[in-house]
């Protein structure tokens, strides 16, 4: 039965994306809510997409029967241009946008993180990741599902040169990546989205951080 609603944020990215398409695929949806500044590349009936503009969001309406959130935002210090930049869009939107929400009643919250996310970190891409983890934590969704993937491979729509060779030379030396540092080989973003939607149809209660290993097994 098609009684479950997602609603994503972030869905034009890498693994925003896929989550939309492997969504509108899945019987166990019959509606796919996607908040975002332009209209989305794809159609179908199941799809409704909700144009807004993030740096004001008093005037966004979230629908009131949403089971299932997906917040796939993020970017670099170097797009967003500084700092405050940064943290205000991996940070204080992802954060807000997670909290309205709950507000309309969502009960999974399940996020993109990264590998090595704390709030203690002294690298500040990473600190704001966990900052952002503790803070959702704080909301009290039935469920929260926290996947920290590690170097993302995959097709973005903007290039990211450091990324990029380290995603052509690294996937070549997974054999290093044994033990204790499994979780660090790097992993294809639709496999992340394939994670996603899976561990939603899980279900499961309370917070859950997941890495390396856990992702690709629920990716299948």
């Amino acid at each position: 039965m098609k009684n479950r609603v997602a609603l994503v944020f972030g869905s034009t990215g890498l693994i925003g994306c896929q989550v939309v398409r492997r969504l509108l695929a899945s019987e166990a949806y019959g509606e796919v809510h996607a908040v975002a500044r332009k209209e989305l590349s794809i159609e179908n009936d199941k799809l409704h997409v909700h144009l807004t503009d993030f740096s004001n969001l008093s005037s966004l309406q979230l629908p009131t029967n949403v089971t299932d959130v997906f917040c796939c935002l993020g970017t670099t210090q170097k797009k967003a241009g500084s700092k405050e930049a940064f943290y205000a869009i991996d940070f204080q939107l992802a954060f807000d946008l997670a909290r309205l929400a709950r507000e309309v009643g969502a009960e999974q919250f399940l996020m993109v993180s990264s590998i090595g996310a704390a709030a203690d970190s002294s690298n500040y891409y990473l600190k704001v990741k966990g900052e952002l983890e503790e803070a959702v934590r704080g909301l009290s969704y039935p469920c929260t599902k926290v996947f920290r993937p590690s170097l993302l491979l995959g097709e973005r729509q903007e290039q990211r040169f450091a990324e990029g060779l380290a995603g052509s030379v690294l996937p070549h030396l997974s054999f290093l990546f044994q033990g204790p540092l499994r979780k660090y080989r790097p992993i294809e973003g639709t496999a992340v989205a394939r994670a996603l939607v899976a561990g939603a149809l899980e279900g499961g209660n309370g917070f859950r951080v997941l890495e390396g290993d856990e992702i690709a097994k629920l990716a299948g």
